[in-house]
């Protein structure tokens, strides 16, 4: 290669490396992040299935709504003196106009008086699967299933350990 024809590659090499730096471009960006309200529960009523009375031959069950009504099945009936009843309650607090997925116990929860025992099971909520915060808050519903033995000894029975309900932002 000549001489000039060296020059001229050179030249043009200078040429298209500097015009190349010349064509950068710079934006920017910020950087943002909004802490909503923790979401948070509170127990404000705790679930009584009230009395109830089986036979000596069949057992059965009692089923709680989330609104409190009770319904019993084979050898379980509900006497007229039906003794405290509730469905569990619970105030649920978070961000404005949020949504949340509810989270009830998935196995049964045993309830004691001395050596006997009896199990609550099936949990349903009011709201069912996800509740909406209207002006950041509302109430949850909590009933179950509750299955009593035939011949179930008499007494008060009580849940040693409290079940569970969970709540998180969807």
């Amino acid at each position: 290669m000549n001489k000039s024809a060296k020059l001229v590659a050179t030249a043009f090499a200078l040429i298209a490396s500097a015009s190349g730096t010349f064509a950068q471009s710079t934006a920017t960006a910020t950087a943002t992040a909004t802490i909503v309200t923790p979401i948070s529960i509170t127990k404000t009523v705790d679930m009584n299935f009230g009395n109830v009375a089986v036979q000596t031959a069949t057992g059965g069950t009692v089923i709680m709504d989330p609104a409190g009504v009770r319904t019993a099945t084979g050898g379980v009936t509900l006497p007229a003196v039906t003794g405290t009843v509730a469905a569990a309650s619970f105030t649920v607090n978070g961000q404005g106009s949020y949504t949340y997925s509810i989270l009830l116990p998935s196995t049964a929860v045993t309830l004691t008086n001395g050596a006997n025992s009896m199990t609550a099971s099936t949990f349903t909520s009011n709201p069912s699967g996800t509740g909406a915060l209207t002006a950041g808050t509302q109430t949850l519903s909590v009933g179950a299933t509750l299955n009593v033995a035939a011949a179930q000894a008499a007494g008060v029975y009580v849940s040693g350990v409290p079940f569970n309900v969970t709540v998180n932002y969807n």
